[in-house]
């Protein structure tokens, strides 16, 4: 019996290797990088015009006509020390405003609510124009999440602050008009001005 079993040993084709499949690398996003030039200093983001191509557009759109020149960060949200988000934008003044865009939510876009992440506000999914907010702090419940009831598709996050988070920090801690505004404790009692956006070279 043992014979049989080492000769069928013998005779046994050795295995063949195969080689171990290799998996492609998923191509770097194209980023677009905007200086906004405001009265505490400059803020530059970089926006994903890969994985949020209609958010971003959109807020290019506002760039390159000069829609944001002179506008403000107008309202800081601080529900705790150094967490929350600042909100900039048009405030649906005629002469800025443009069309409403397509949602793009986070399970789409894969771009999370985190610290710095730029998002587009909104009331109705494909309702968002032209303000926009910047986060402090990771905000995962600002992210699409299907699981939950009603509305839950989420803000549509398209790029994040890569200069100026002192800024945005600076922004948040400023002292809010507890009676002005339609967010009554939130709107800034002196807001903070845009002097300029400009698309910018990365490294620039």
């Amino acid at each position: 019996m043992f014979p049989f079993l080492l000769l069928a040993l013998q005779v046994a084709p050795a295995p063949i290797a195969t080689p171990t499949p290799t998996v492609a690398e998923a191509p770097k996003p194209v980023m677009v990088r905007v200086a906004m030039q405001t009265s505490l200093g400059p803020v530059v983001l970089d926006l994903d015009r890969t994985h949020a191509p209609i958010t971003t557009a959109n807020f290019l759109r506002y760039v390159d006509q000069h829609r944001l020149d002179g506008v403000t960060f107008y309202r800081t949200v601080r529900p705790a020390a150094d967490f929350g988000f600042v909100q900039f934008g048009i405030q649906n003044e005629p002469k800025r405003i443009l069309p409403p865009i397509a949602h793009e939510p986070t399970t789409k876009t894969g771009i999370k609510h985190t610290d710095g992440t730029i998002s587009v506000a909104r009331l109705a999914p494909g309702s968002a124009r032209g303000d926009f907010t910047i986060m402090v702090g990771d905000q995962p419940s600002l992210d699409a999440d299907p699981s939950k009831p009603g509305d839950n598709l989420g803000y549509a996050a398209f790029g994040h602050v890569v200069e100026g988070m002192d800024v945005i920090h600076r922004i948040l801690d400023a002292p809010a008009d507890p009676a002005k505004g339609p967010f009554k404790g939130e709107m800034l009692a002196a807001p903070v001005k845009i002097l300029s956006a400009r698309r910018v070279a990365v490294g620039q």
